[in-house]
């Protein structure tokens, strides 16, 4: 059975690394690890900000992107020619 746009989830096609939940527990334990190591808020910070963008770029806007190309593919194959 395929998914339709609308109820396309990115998710079931990712291997367990992959999942919103490991990303988000990996991005907890590499940004409190390093205040745990280091206890610098400039060295936390320095990790956060890639993982944070890491995240959201994973988490957010990919799936979106995902969804939007899938109903931009169907839209032109229903389209006549």
């Amino acid at each position: 059975m395929t998914d339709s746009p609308k109820s396309f989830n990115i998710w079931n096609y990712k291997p367990w690394w992959c999942q919103p939940w490991s990303i988000v527990l990996t991005s907890v334990v590499l940004i409190g690890g390093s205040w745990g190591l280091f206890h610098r808020w400039w060295v936390a910070i320095g990790v956060a900000i890639p993982v944070l963008t890491w995240m959201v770029y994973f988490l957010l806007i990919y799936p979106r992107m995902m969804a939007q190309m899938l109903a931009e593919a169907e839209e032109r194959a229903i389209e006549p020619s």
